[in-house]
């Protein structure tokens, strides 16, 4: 297929024409292609977030012998996930100056400097300081992300971006929770003593991934960063809304994948091996529905399933709060697994609705077809790495909330009613912002002809 065969130049794997929107050029290879990309992008994200989550399970190992309380422990995971946070900005503009594939092999390589100086310095008798930096360092995990959906975005139209974006974006949380389940393996075998044996076994993983990436991926060669975009998303109020609903659900799943385990411990009194056997199954399910909520934003509207997957969220926190209350560890474990599977949800849904949003305001302005979507395309991608990053702040939030909790209370409870009303301020931002009002927009899930004064729960 002429119209997308690459060619070599600047050293990688580059296409010329890339026009996902075009029926015939996307069901002659295009559709294969944008595929076969988002596979390997899978598999490198999900063992950035792995590494990203990396401290969520070393925590568990390091007993008494450490010298480290639980509210060091949790600033120490929080450090994790600041640094993952703040990277993804940087990183979503790598794509398009170096090239999606390029930048894949890149930053899968970079996850080697965070893994192999844990299994350096993990011991008892190492300094504070010393863990903090290398848990800052896994920070570099947490930027895959960003760099990994603003590629993929690009590869995909407008009608398959919730379930690619929600594919990939799940196929990559499911890092956390293998981490974790390797964790559990290595404590109820070897025991917590043996830490070095995790590292382990992700240090090959790394390098078949980036070397996978080589073979594999593709960079588009139309895809290029646009200040004018960054900054025109910049002054959006959209950016910040959406990320301040992605605080809420992405925030959320991250937040707690990391304090799970040490919330259990110092809560409910659990060993590292019963702890670890239960941590991993949260993160496991939301990871595995997010796709599912990309996939009925695609249907139903983004801005609709957003809106009731914030009701359940207040929800499920109500659960959580009252079994803290009775010390009922059943309860406040179900309770916590469904607040999972619905920070999952809620991350497919809501990264569905960016690209929605920008072409939204594309017919709005009166544009159509390849220009709306050019359009859309252009201001989405420069705002996902923005919006990213806010959001995998909230998990920073989450932790700090948590240590003082259980510094000031000893206990989580405090926190998660904190919780609870900020999910009440996403539900109303929600439908105040996208269901309540019209906007001059047609729908977006499918292609349709343009049609006025209809409303953002399309998006």
């Amino acid at each position: 297929m002429h119209s997308t065969a690459t060619e070599t130049r600047r050293g990688g794997r580059w296409i010329e024409r890339w026009d996902p929107e075009d029926t015939e050029f996307w069901e002659n290879g295009g559709r294969r292609i944008a595929n076969r990309n988002l596979l390997f992008s899978v598999l490198s994200e999900h063992i950035g977030f792995s590494i990203w989550t990396l401290w969520s399970v070393m925590v568990l190992f390091m007993g008494p012998e450490y010298g480290i309380d639980p509210a060091g422990k949790f600033f120490l995971v929080g450090m994790a996930t600041a640094v993952g946070a703040l990277v993804r900005i940087p990183y979503t503009f790598a794509v398009a100056r170096f090239g999606g594939r390029n930048w894949t092999i890149f930053s899968a390589l970079m996850l080697l400097l965070p893994t192999v100086a844990a299994a350096i310095v993990m011991e008892p008798g190492t300094s504070y300081g010393t863990f903090l930096l290398v848990a800052a360092l896994t920070g570099v995990g947490g930027g895959n992300f960003a760099s990994s959906m603003t590629n993929i975005n690009s590869f995909f139209p407008l009608r398959r971006k919730g379930w690619a974006l929600g594919l990939n974006a799940g196929g990559g949380n499911i890092g956390v929770p293998v981490v974790q389940l390797v964790g559990l393996l290595v404590i109820g075998t070897a025991g917590a003593s043996h830490p070095r044996i995790l590292l382990a076994v992700y240090i090959p993983l790394i390098v078949i991934a980036a070397a996978l990436a080589a073979l594999r991926m593709d960079n588009l060669a139309p895809v290029r960063n646009d200040t004018g975009a960054a900054r025109e998303a910049v002054r959006d109020a959209h950016t910040w809304i959406m990320s301040l609903l992605y605080v809420g659900t992405f925030g959320s799943f991250i937040g707690y994948s990391f304090a799970f385990g040490l919330v259990l411990q110092n809560q409910f009194a659990r060993t590292p091996l019963q702890a670890a056997s239960i941590t991993f199954i949260g993160p496991l399910l939301g990871s595995l529905i997010r796709p599912v909520g990309g996939h009925l934003a695609d249907r139903f509207g983004g801005a609709r399933i957003t809106l009731w997957n914030f009701l359940g969220m207040g929800a499920a926190t109500l659960v959580v709060i009252l079994a803290s209350v009775q010390k009922s560890l059943p309860v406040f474990t179900t309770g916590f697994i469904a607040l999972f599977v619905l920070t999952g949800l809620g991350n497919g849904s809501t990264y569905k609705m960016i690209p929605g949003i920008y072409h939204a305001k594309a017919l709005a302005q009166g544009l159509t077809g390849e220009a709306a979507a050019a359009y859309g395309r252009r201001l989405s991608g420069a705002s996902m790495g923005l919006i990213g990053a806010v959001g995998a702040l909230g998990g920073l939030g989450i932790n700090l909330a948590f240590r003082e909790s259980f510094l000031s209370a000893h206990t989580g409870t405090p926190a998660f009613v904190s919780f609870l009303a900020f999910y009440a301020v996403c539900f109303t931002l929600t439908w105040a912002v996208y269901l309540r009002r019209p906007a001059a927009t047609a729908p977006l899930s499918e292609a349709a002809e343009p049609a006025p004064q209809l409303s953002y729960a399309e998006v």
